[in-house]
């Protein structure tokens, strides 16, 4: 007589409750006992309750009446609730077809986040026909009480499938980014996101919360006038070099020492020392790749620890600058030349820069990065960069890498 061949059996434990230590331990110790093969297994705790998930496949040889009573039993004890999902072969044989689909990473930053934020948000994701794999959070946890402060709130999800639209997902990113005050980045989860070492920064308005030039202006008695011009340069509506040269002239007969004062006073931007102690703590390499000027590009070089500077040379005769420049303008094609020195130099793919900057001479550069940010930009510049940061500070690209606060919190 024929027998019939007993099938596999794929069984899902969900198992939830509150945390304490040795739970899962002891769970998969009784699974062991009858030699249970393990699938996949995912587990998180949000706020001391155990979230734990566990695929087991059960031999053609075993019975799983007597391992999941055990299992049962044992969670009890534990004062665990569990449930038991069968999963017939061929859907687990589709779900692990989907393993070779295509995945990226995309960051929510805010102050503090909001359901609005997540809602929209994952709606999108559903749209654009992507599977939300695992959810974390990047940032440490927010006392109740200190709200007030520069908080930061971000959450990192994992996702995979392939967008049906990427222009419009970048899009409604960019508006729902726009109408609730979230920055949205979006990037493929490959080996280059998880190994970059070199981020070059833009200096004014991005390193510091100043342009350098408006600065040596006030001193000058020419401030209206330049400003009127490094405006008009940075929503990209005048040549950048010509605007330049226009710009140095009228600081003709200024005397240098001004500089060190003014280089002394400079306002860092939040976060950009946190930053760059992480970045050099981790053996990342740093450039400022600046339309400013050398000697405070030197001077940010020494207080952050820099290792590379490129901006422009001020000429000086008698102690007082001349109104010109000494060299090569270093301007928007000329930063994403330096950028693709320093990474050859380096020995690195372009995939593993990252380029920061906040106007539109800082697109050449942002758009050849790997990871391209626009911080704190114009519009322009915001729509035509890969990702943006608007709403945190400078500190927020340690996310985007993949830091946790827990990992670099002094």
């Amino acid at each position: 007589m024929e027998t019939t061949k007993k099938e596999r059996e794929i069984i899902l434990l969900n198992i939830s409750g509150p945390d304490q230590p040795g739970q899962t331990a002891s769970l998969t110790a009784i699974l062991a006992e009858y030699d249970v093969a393990i699938l996949d297994i995912g587990q998180a705790v949000i706020h001391e309750n155990l979230g734990l998930g566990i695929l087991i496949e059960i031999s053609e040889k075993a019975d799983s009446a007597p391992i999941l009573k055990d299992v049962l039993f044992r969670a009890h004890e534990l004062g665990l609730r569990v449930k038991f999902t069968p999963i017939p072969e061929a859907r687990y044989d589709e779900w692990v077809s989907h393993q070779g689909k295509d995945r990226f990473i995309i960051t929510l930053l805010a102050r503090q986040l909001k359901a609005c934020h997540l809602a929209r948000v994952t709606k999108v994701i559903s749209e654009q026909g992507l599977n939300i794999d695992i959810i974390s959070r990047l940032s440490g946890r927010i006392p109740l009480n200190d709200r007030d402060r520069k908080t930061k709130s971000v959450v990192e999800f994992s996702v995979r499938g392939t967008p049906r639209d990427g222009e419009a997902l970048k899009r409604e990113f960019i508006g729902i980014s726009k109408e609730t005050g979230v920055d949205i980045a979006f990037q493929v989860d490959n080996m280059y996101r998880r190994n970059r070492r070199l981020v070059c920064f833009d200096m004014d308005s991005t390193l510091i919360q100043a342009e350098v030039i408006d600065e040596l202006a006030r001193k000058a008695g020419v401030y209206d006038e330049v400003s009127s011009i490094t405006e008009a340069a940075m929503r990209g509506e005048l040549d950048f070099q010509e605007s330049f040269k226009k710009r140095i002239s009228l600081l003709k007969g200024l005397d240098v020492s001004v500089m060190q004062q003014i280089a002394e006073e400079l306002p860092l931007t939040e976060g950009a020392e946190r930053l760059f102690r992480t970045l050099k703590k981790f053996g990342y390499k740093t450039a400022i790749l600046s339309g400013g000027f050398n000697y405070f590009g030197n001077f940010l070089k020494s207080k952050l620890g820099v290792d590379y500077v490129f901006a422009n040379e001020l000429e000086v005769e008698n102690g007082k600058l001349t109104g010109r420049h000494v060299g090569e303008i270093v301007d928007g094609a000329k930063k994403a030349e330096m950028l693709k020195l320093l990474a050859f130099k380096e020995d690195l793919h372009l995939e593993q820069v990252i380029a920061v900057g906040d106007g539109s001479n800082d697109l050449p550069m942002i758009q050849l990065a790997g990871l391209g940010i626009a911080f704190h930009a114009k519009p322009k510049v915001k729509a035509s960069a890969k990702n943006s940061i608007s709403e945190i500070g400078l500190d927020a690209i340690l996310y985007l890498i993949g830091f946790r606060d827990r990992e670099i919190n002094d």
